[in-house]
C-alpha cells in the first residue's frame, strides 16, 4: 500500500524522533475532537477530560511503535475508545453519582444560543433524550455511531479503530440510529 504521510503522520514522526513539541501541536489539532467523543461515551465532563489527556499519555508512550497503515484519527480514537471501555467496566464494578448541574440535571454538552424561551425549552427537551437515548445504547453501537456520525470517520476507519468489520460498524450505526429514531417518534418529534 503506497501511503503519503499527512501532517498528523509526520507530527507522529517527528514525535518519536524526540520531538516532544510535536505532541502539543497533535493536541491542539486533536484534543476538542477526543474530548467531544469520550464526554458522549461516559456522560460525565470531568472524566471525559481525564480520558482525554490519558489519550495523549498513551500516544506519547507509543510514539516509537506507531504505524502510519491508517488514518492518524483512526490510531487515536483507537485509543481513546478502549479508555472509554475500560472506564465503564471500571463504574460498573465502582457505581458512583454522576455529576449534575445546578439543576439535578446530567450535563452532556453546554446550551450557548439564544432561541426563544419556547425554542429553548423544546430543543433542550430534544437535546437531553437524544444524549439520554445515546447514552443508554449498547456500547459498541454508541462507540461506531459517535465515530462515524460525530467524528466523521468512514466505516473502514471506525473498523479499524473498534477491531471489527466495516459490515458490522454499517449494522451499529444502522441499529443505533433505529433507536434514536424509535425514542424520538415515541416523544412525538
Amino acid at each position: 500500500m503506497d501511503f503519503t504521510p499527512d501532517a498528523d503522520t509526520v507530527l507522529m514522526q517527528r514525535l518519536a524522533g524526540g520531538e516532544d513539541l510535536a505532541l502539543n501541536e497533535l493536541m491542539l489539532r486533536w484534543r476538542e475532537r477526543v474530548a467531544a467523543f469520550l464526554l458522549r461515551m461516559v456522560g460525565d465532563h470531568a472524566t471525559a477530560m481525564d480520558l482525554t489527556q490519558e489519550t495523549f499519555v498513551r500516544l506519547y508512550t507509543s510514539r516509537k511503535t506507531y504505524k502510519p497503515s491508517a488514518a492518524f484519527s483512526t490510531y487515536l480514537f483507537h485509543i481513546a475508545a478502549n479508555l472509554a471501555r475500560t472506564q465503564a467496566r471500571w463504574r460498573k464494578r465502582h457505581p458512583t453519582v454522576p455529576m449534575e448541574d445546578e439543576s439535578g440535571e446530567i450535563r452532556h454538552e453546554a446550551v450557548d444560543s439564544l432561541p426563544s424561551p419556547d425554542e429553548s425549552a423544546d430543543l433542550h427537551e430534544r437535546a437531553d433524550l437524544v444524549n439520554r437515548t445515546i447514552a443508554a445504547l449498547p456500547e459498541d453501537q454508541r462507540e461506531a455511531l459517535l465515530l462515524f456520525t460525530v467524528e466523521g470517520m468512514s466505516q473502514a476507519e471506525v473498523a479499524a479503530a473498534l477491531g471489527c468489520s466495516p459490515k458490522a460498524v454499517e449494522v451499529r450505526v444502522y441499529r443505533a440510529r433505529q433507536l434514536l429514531r424509535e425514542a424520538l417518534a415515541k416523544a412525538g418529534y
